[in-house]
Parts: structure tokens; sequence; C-alpha cells
């Protein structure tokens, strides 16, 4: 380019050259989100007709912004959308979740779609209607007045709900993931059991929602094929990150459930850290593991418990830890999870140490070794794990 006998053109020629490799590699891109976006649109109609009755009613976009008095009150947000209230023209209060086209190929749409409609629970959310207008696409859930799980736990703004209720919370929550593991045709995992996800009405009757992640297969399938890890830090089995742990299947929701009712115990954000000292952490589940040895007060929420509330916390703690345990054969199914919740203190039997702990201040994960289970209340020989099949 450089070199006098080339002269301009050469340099011209080389620049419209460049130009329209730009313009071919820009036409590509955009030819194959094109071609990506048609293929999504086929993929969701046909889904749409294949489910033809069970589908619930489609509304268009205009619709959504009607119901929700064009977005006018958001009740919270994810990371594929914004979740707003509105009306449907009955005049029933719904919650509208509205997705955002910039994020995924549809296939949280699919999910919610393909899963929730298969189900009908008094534990888990009924999906009311779907928009899939060209690119805009909505759910619309019944209206849950209560919000979600998550802020009773953490005291952000409402007080504790107290031990007794959210001991019936959790044998409800467990009731709604029976349902989806066992109880319909096509049996559902969810992948992302965890207190955001679990909805309060009226009368704080829980129930399970955001099916994004949820994945079919079916009823006796027990292990599920599935690319890379799905779910939220803090309740993901170790089986979904690393397969050297066990095969993907229903106990997966079983381990995220127990560490929900860990947090629900204890109060704790993710159930993952408790100052002991100004200068430590313990793994949630390690200390509270540690705490239900004893016949003391548990003194959770920073206050002295009366008997009632010690006994529903041990028990409570006890199933969590059972439902936590790193192999997933050793986990309880959630039938025997119900079993357990509703049965006395003294039939539980104190499950192994937690293999697993949360990273240091160094950010070194450590490893500790499974301790054999050790009784301190009357129990029989067997482990939760070994009765039922679902």
């Amino acid at each position: 380019m450089l070199c006098p006998k080339h002269g301009k053109g050469h340099l011209l020629k080389v620049l419209i050259g460049a130009m329209m490799a730009g313009v071919g590699i820009l036409s590509s891109i955009i030819c194959y989100c094109y071609y990506k976006k048609r293929k999504t649109d086929k993929q969701l109609e046909a889904l749409i007709k294949e489910f033809g009755s069970l589908t619930p009613r489609r509304y268009s976009y205009s619709d959504i912004k009607k119901m929700t008095k064009y977005f006018k009150e958001k009740l919270g947000q994810g990371g594929y959308g914004e979740v707003y209230r509105g009306n449907l023209f009955d005049k029933r209060p719904v919650a509208v979740k509205v997705l955002r086209t910039n994020k995924g190929n549809g296939e949280e749409f699919i999910n919610e779609v393909a899963s929730i409609s298969r189900t009908s629970h008094v534990n888990v959310v009924t999906l009311l209607g779907f928009c899939l207008d060209s690119t805009k696409r909505a759910l619309i859930y019944e209206f849950m007045p209560n919000g979600s799980l998550d802020k009773y736990i953490h005291h952000e703004s409402e007080p504790h709900l107290g031990f007794e209720r959210m001991h019936e919370i959790a044998i409800r929550i467990a009731q709604g993931l029976d349902y989806l593991h066992g109880g319909c045709n096509t049996r559902i995992l969810h992948f992302d059991i965890k207190p955001h996800n679990i909805l309060l009405d009226e009368e704080f009757c829980p129930k399970i929602s955001d099916f994004g992640l949820a994945k079919l297969c079916a009823r006796k399938e027990s292990i599920v094929s599935m690319l890379g890890a799905r779910g939220t830090i803090g309740y993901i089995a170790p089986e979904v990150f690393s397969r050297n742990f066990g095969g993907v299947s229903y106990k997966s929701d079983v381990y995220s459930y127990g560490m929900m009712i860990l947090e629900m115990v204890g109060g704790r954000k993710n159930a993952i850290n408790v100052q002991v000292s100004n200068s430590s952490d313990i793994y949630f589940p390690h200390w509270v593991y540690n705490l239900v040895l004893t016949d003391e007060d548990l003194k959770l929420h920073g206050h002295t418990m009366t008997k009632e509330e010690n006994d529903i916390a041990r028990k409570m703690i006890l199933v969590g830890l059972w439902c936590i345990q790193t192999n997933p054969a050793h986990r309880p199914t959630m039938s025997k999870v119900i079993d357990m919740l509703e049965g006395s203190l003294e039939s539980l039997e104190v499950p192994p140490k937690p293999f697993l702990s949360s990273p240091s201040r160094s950010g070194v994960v450590s490893l500790e070794i499974t301790m054999l289970p050790q009784k301190v209340f009357s129990t029989s020989s067997s482990s939760p794990a070994d009765s039922g099949t679902r």
C-alpha cells in the first residue's frame, strides 16, 4: 500500500474490499439472527398447537398494556424480565411477567407454558394466560397478595411469621414438589426452588412459581441429561454443577428445598454464612448441625424460644440436613419429607454432617469427611432415603 508504484488506486481498492467484507459479515449475522428468531417463533407456535385445549388463554400485547395500565405498578424484577400488577377484563387481579426479548432464546417462555400448563395443584401457581405477539412475550399468573416468602424470612419489611406457620408452609411446599415429581403425567423438575420463588396468597398458603428453568421428563426417568448448571447459587445441588457427585434428578430439587427450609429456620440470607465471632465465618449448615446436637435453646431470630418452637425448629433443621446430603441417593423423596415434617421429633435420626462447606475468606473451598449418622433421639435404623421410590 505504501509502495509508490501502487498509488492511491490500490489503497482505494483495499478499502472498498474491506468495506464489502464487513457488509457481508454483518449481513450474515443479521440473516442468522433472523433465521434463529423465526425458528424460535415456529417452535413456540408449534408448542401452543401441541397443547391445544390445555394451553391457557392467549392475549395480545395491547391487552397486556391495558391489563397493567401501561405497566403502572411494578411488583418485582428477575433475570428474564419484570413483573407488574394488573387486572383481567373480568377484574380479577393478576401478576404479569413481561419477558425481555434480548434474554435467552425463548426457552424460559417454553418452559413456563409447557410445565405449568400440565399442573393443577393448590401449592403450584396457576398460569391464567400468556402473550406471544411478534417479539413481545408475557405470562399472566394469579395474583399473590402477600408476595414472596423471602421478605418474611429476612425481616426486611415484614415480621417473622413464627415457627408454627413456617412449619406449615414448609409442609405445603413439600406437597407441591411431591406433586411435580410424581403427581403429574409428566415429571417436572423445577431446578430453582428458593424463597423468592415461593409466593403466598391472602391466607399465606405457599405456591411454587417461576418455572423458567424447569425440565420435563418421563415419570419413570430417574436421571436426566442437562447441558451446564442451572439454578441459583446457594441452592444448587452439587451434582448439577459437577456430575462427579452423581446424576441429576428430582433429588436436585430436594437439595434446593433443604437449603430453603434451613434458611426459613435460621432467617439467614441464602443459609450460607453465620457470624460466630468477629473474625470467622462458618458454613450455616455446619453451624446449625452442631447446634441441633445440643439440648439447649436454639435462640434463633435473636430471642429465647418456647419448647414448642424449639421442637419445630429442630425438626425442620433435621429434615433440611437430610435433604442437603451430598450423595443424591441419601436424600429423602419429597413424600418422605412430608412424613418427616408431620411426624414426631423423636422419630427423626440425625443425618451425616454436610460434606461441602462454603468458601472461606481466602476464597478456598474446603471439604470435610462425612460422619456416620449419629442418633440423639430414639429412632429406627433406616435412613429417610430408604423408603419410597419417587
